[in-house]
Order: structure tokens, then C-alpha cells, then sequence
């Protein structure tokens, strides 16, 4: 299946069929072809003159064998035009700090990455910089999920004093793409503990799903183009919304199949999962 706005598979097919022209409309790439120069038999043979005529007519065709042509990756492009979608992933595995979420556009589905590092530390320091075009359901979600990340890590880890004494930069690329809503918020949590607690989440792994001061996630849209975008990007795992649920069994099974999904309808479960610590109990 393909994401709104691309070729669909007719398409595709058809141009794969057509083969290379030169300028005169003339085929010169295309699957092997051999007319041959002996007339076939046939149990129902017609009077010898006939035999003759078709002899004297076959011989005046020459064998034409025009180049036999294999479609791959190094040469698709040439029969079906540039791609219409480019992988957004950026890293084989995630760093510190750095987390896969999943955005819907007009086009269908994109994964983003929510990025952050510290650029200063000291008793007090603790403070928030945004960057990326975010808008400001975007920003509000990115001050719950402070709020909620210190939370969370005041309870894992009650001597870490990172975000207090930390500011620090969270980032959205890419830069030039205005981005808004509030889906990214458990993504952005999520990417803020990575941090403080200098540990990588799993890979192959995308979440998206809004979340509230007290660590509930709530449902999101555009389910099925941010599956179909996690699987184009070679993403395993993904988290969504306990509310979500249905959306996501609706989807055709193409779309479905090699997807490790998980519904999970607090925040609390999203940590487990992302960071590796024990099987979750979904909703």
C-alpha cells in the first residue's frame, strides 16, 4: 500500500511495460524477443504452394533480439520517475537524547525526530530552549512534557538532579517544516528521560500519542498514514494510544503484518517499553 498522492500500482505497472524509447517512439529496452526464421508446423498444413509463398515472406524477416532489461533499485527510477516519498530516518539507532515520533502531513504520514541535549549546566540552571517552527499547541505540549518528564525521573531516580540544574535545547527537524499539535508530547517525554538518564531507547522504535499532566495518553489521528510511514522508515515497534486500538485493527493487513504495536493508555507503560525494563500489561 502506498501513502496518499503517490502512484498507485497500475501505474507503476504500466510505466514498468512501456520500456525505453529513443526519440523516434522506437522500443529499445524491453524483454527479449525472437521472431525467427523457420515457418512452424502444423497438423493442418495447406497445399505446397502455400508452404512456398510463407517460406519466401519468413525469410525476408530478420531475427531481432533487442536487450533484455532487469528493473532494481539501481534503475527504477528510470522507468517510474523520482520517488514520491524519502525515507525520513535519520539514525540506525537513536542516541541519548534523541527519540522516532510520527507526524501526519497532507501528503499522508512522516516520522520526525524529537531532539534534545543539554548546552548548560549549573546549580538553578534549569530552563527549556524550542527550536524546529513549532507551533503553539506544539510548545504547550512541550512544557507538559517537562513537567511530566521530572516526574517521571523524581520517581525512577530520586537523586538525579539533571533537570534542575540543566538548560537545555529540544529541537524538531526539520527546521524549515512549521510543525503543530499536541501527538509528539509522549515522544518529547520520552527524549527528555533518555537524556537525564543518559540512556538510548530501544531500537527501531516510534511512538505518537498526546499526553496530560497526570501522565494519561490520549488519542491521536491519522493512524493508518503514521503506520504506514513507520513501516516505510523500518520501524519495528510502535506505541499508540489505548483509544487507538480500533483504528489500528481496521487497517488492512499489508499495512499490519511485521508491526510490533502496543496500546498503552498511560505513561508509565510507555517508559517500560521504550527503555527495555519489563513486559507491559496494555489496556
Amino acid at each position: 500500500m502506498v501513502d496518499a498522492g503517490s502512484l498507485n500500482k497500475s501505474d507503476i505497472e504500466e510505466r514498468l511495460c512501456q520500456g525505453r524509447t529513443d526519440e523516434t517512439g522506437t522500443i529499445t529496452q524491453a524483454v527479449e524477443l525472437n521472431l525467427g526464421d523457420e515457418p512452424s508446423s502444423s497438423s493442418d498444413d495447406k497445399p505446397d504452394s502455400s508452404k512456398d509463398t510463407t517460406a519466401v515472406d519468413e525469410s525476408k524477416e530478420e531475427t531481432r533480439v533487442v536487450e533484455k532489461v532487469v528493473v532494481d533499485d539501481s534503475n527504477l527510477s528510470d522507468y517510474v520517475g523520482k520517488p514520491i516519498f524519502h525515507l525520513e530516518r535519520i539514525y540506525d539507532q537513536t542516541p541519548v537524547g534523541v527519540v522516532m515520533g510520527l507526524a501526519w502531513t497532507s501528503m499522508g504520514g512522516s516520522t520526525l525526530y524529537i531532539e534534545t541535549t543539554q548546552i548548560e549546566k549549573g546549580e538553578g540552571k534549569g530552563a527549556l530552549n524550542l527550536t524546529g517552527q513549532l507551533g503553539d499547541v506544539m510548545k504547550e505540549s512541550a512544557q507538559i512534557a517537562l513537567t511530566v518528564a521530572r516526574a517521571v525521573l523524581l520517581e525512577k531516580e530520586p537523586e538525579n538532579i539533571f533537570f534542575a540544574n540543566s538548560k537545555l535545547h529540544l529541537h524538531v527537524p526539520a527546521g524549515a517544516t512549521p510543525k503543530d499539535g499536541p501527538s509528539a508530547g509522549c515522544t518529547m517525554i520520552t527524549s527528555l528521560l533518555s537524556l537525564a538518564m543518559n540512556r538510548p531507547v530501544i531500537k527501531d522504535l516510534a511512538m505518537t500519542g498526546e499526553v496530560t499532566l497526570t501522565r494519561k495518553i490520549l488519542p491521536i489521528g491519522g493512524v493508518k498514514e503514521k503506520t504506514i510511514a513507520a513501516k516505510r522508515n523500518g520501524v519495528k515497534t510502535i506505541i499508540f494510544p489505548a483509544a487507538n486500538r480500533r483504528d489500528f485493527d481496521e487497517l488492512s493487513s499489508n499495512v499490519k503484518d511485521g508491526l510490533d504495536v502496543h496500546f498503552v493508555d498511560d505513561y508509565r507503560q510507555i517508559y517500560n517499553l521504550a527503555f527495555g525494563e519489563h513486559k507491559v500489561e496494555e489496556n
